[in-house]
């Protein structure tokens, strides 16, 4: 994986990332997901966007460079994890929905409770960072030239798997079309409108 890779829209480099493989390593082990879920969040331009009001403490990481993680708490329950895209000081990223367990699943599977079926056990954004072992300590690592949390290419995914719908769960901006995941795959989580969701403008 490369920067250059990584140094466009978010809209753009959500599809590449397809088929990547993120590696956690902890104290306890080491987890690797293969990615196959992922929605594009477009900074300033995107209501949905915790940068859509500008820069602060919290988000700073979107800011640039790319090829950094952003990690965030979602609802005072679960860590999501964004891997940083586009232009040094123009915010963009992209969030990781879920993905496949290609290494470390007996670790994995504790973390996420021993009745959890496979395919489950990264689906979801926060599943798949608990999975993972990705917390906030995580925020600002460069998936790069980093030690701990790694972005690395993956096995090639097909364009003709590559579905693209809205995104899920977001109240503003619900309807862009900036959500990507593998066609049958089922370790992609369900989509889900939110119930606050109003019509909007397309991207």
């Amino acid at each position: 994986m490369s920067v250059d890779l990584l140094a466009h829209p978010a809209e753009e480099v959500a599809p590449r990332l397809l088929g990547s493989v993120l590696t956690c390593k902890t104290p306890e082990g080491t987890v690797s997901i293969a990615i196959t879920e992922t929605e594009a969040y477009s900074g300033t331009a995107d209501p949905a966007s915790h940068a859509y009001r500008g820069r602060t403490p919290r988000n700073a990481v979107m800011f640039g460079p790319a090829g950094h993680l952003y990690v965030y708490r979602s609802h005072g329950l679960h860590w999501c994890a964004n891997v940083v895209t586009g232009t040094d000081g123009i915010a963009s990223a992209v969030l990781i929905r879920a993905g496949r367990v290609t290494e470390g699943e007996d670790l994995a599977r504790q973390r996420r409770g021993e009745r959890v079926a496979s395919p489950r056990l990264a689906r979801g954004p926060g599943n798949f960072c608990q999975a993972l072992g990705i917390t906030g300590e995580h925020n600002g690592a460069d998936l790069l030239t980093g030690t701990s949390v790694m972005l690395s290419d993956g096995e090639s995914v097909p364009a003709a798997l590559i579905r693209v719908g809205p995104r899920v769960g977001v109240s503003k901006a619900h309807d862009w079309q900036h959500r990507f995941y593998l066609a049958g795959d089922p370790t992609v989580s369900a989509y889900r409108l939110s119930p606050r969701a109003k019509p909007s403008a397309g991207a």
